[in-house]
């Protein structure tokens, strides 16, 4: 059974910095594209990031030059790292990777990220 699990969310002062993971189990190798998404309270889950296999990357407007993704295919993780961090950014955040095999969309549990002064 293939599963993405997120960690590094937390509180966080507004300027500061997190760095979100998603570590891969199960047949989701190889893969397409992964994706970072977000919902804050009241509001529709929203693209953030986008990392190809190939290693382009995109970015929403609202975070580009802030936020980083990348990936470590050794570790099977996938990252967010997440700077200048602003009230704003508060929302849960789910990882997403398109597999290689079939075009699967496989989601995390959403892991919570809250800026507060």
């Amino acid at each position: 059974q293939a599963q993405l699990v997120e960690s590094g969310g937390g509180l966080v002062q507004p300027g500061g910095s997190l760095t979100l993971s998603c570590a891969a189990s199960g047949n989701i190798f190889p893969w397409n594209g992964m994706n970072w998404y977000r919902q804050a309270p009241g509001k529709e889950r929203e693209w953030v990031a986008a990392i190809m296999s190939g290693g382009r990357t995109l970015y929403t407007d609202d975070v580009e030059g802030r936020f980083t993704i990348s990936s470590d295919n050794a570790k099977k993780e996938w990252y967010l790292q997440m700077n200048s961090l602003r009230l704003e950014d508060t929302a849960k955040y789910y990882c997403n990777v398109v597999s290689a095999l079939g075009g699967v969309h496989y989601w995390g549990q959403g892991i919570q990220v809250t800026v507060s002064s």
